[in-house]
């Protein structure tokens, strides 16, 4: 991520909004490297982030460089990896705890309930129809079979929005280069 950021020119800001302003990176020149990297939709195929995987460790793995971890956080539109990408279990815990009081509180505090309205399925062709479920008030939960609802619990919404994070875009390494290219006549 630092090669992607150390090419960009700066622009004075006052991010404190203390009347000091600090050179910071002009990060809306990435705009024109995503639009640039979104046209070629055709070249992207999905990815499931495993347990501890870092986007440098996939940048090496798939592209053979990890400097090119900028390209798959360009590619998904992570500004900040800290709170974009997915949290290992460990990380996931402490953050749970941090914003809950603690895991056991956040198991045990109701988030919302839901209707389901279709469970998942799987097609003769192996094609997943995906659950379909909406979020409803109490009284509503109450009226429900219990096949037709649930309780999500805080822990429960926050494991959905991480694990929501692990289902990335990888650009096709035959164009990489030329993102990389692109990039680099936007900066020069």
């Amino acid at each position: 991520m630092n090669y992607f950021f150390k090419n960009f020119p700066t622009v004075d800001y006052d991010i404190k909004k203390n009347g000091k302003a600090i050179a910071v990176p002009n990060i809306l020149l990435g705009v024109k490297i995503q639009d640039l990297v979104r046209r070629k939709k055709a070249v992207f195929y999905n990815y499931n982030v495993r347990e501890g995987e870092r986007a440098d460790t996939i940048a090496f793995k798939y592209y053979g460089d990890a400097s090119l971890d900028w390209v798959i956080f360009l590619t998904n539109n992570i500004v900040d990896p800290q709170f974009d990408w997915p949290l290992d279990s460990g990380a996931f815990n402490n953050y749970v705890a941090k914003k809950y009081g603690s895991v056991t509180s956040a198991t045990s505090t109701v988030h919302h309930y839901e209707q389901i309205l279709q469970s998942q399925t799987v097609t003769f062709d192996n094609i997943v129809v995906p659950e379909k479920y909406v979020e409803v008030d109490l009284t509503t939960y109450n009226t429900l079979g219990g096949d037709e609802r649930r309780v999500i619990y805080n822990y429960d919404y926050e494991l959905r929005l991480n694990d929501a994070k692990r289902e990335i875009k990888l650009l096709d390494e035959r164009y990489v280069n030329d993102v990389v290219n692109q990039a680099q006549e936007i900066f020069s």
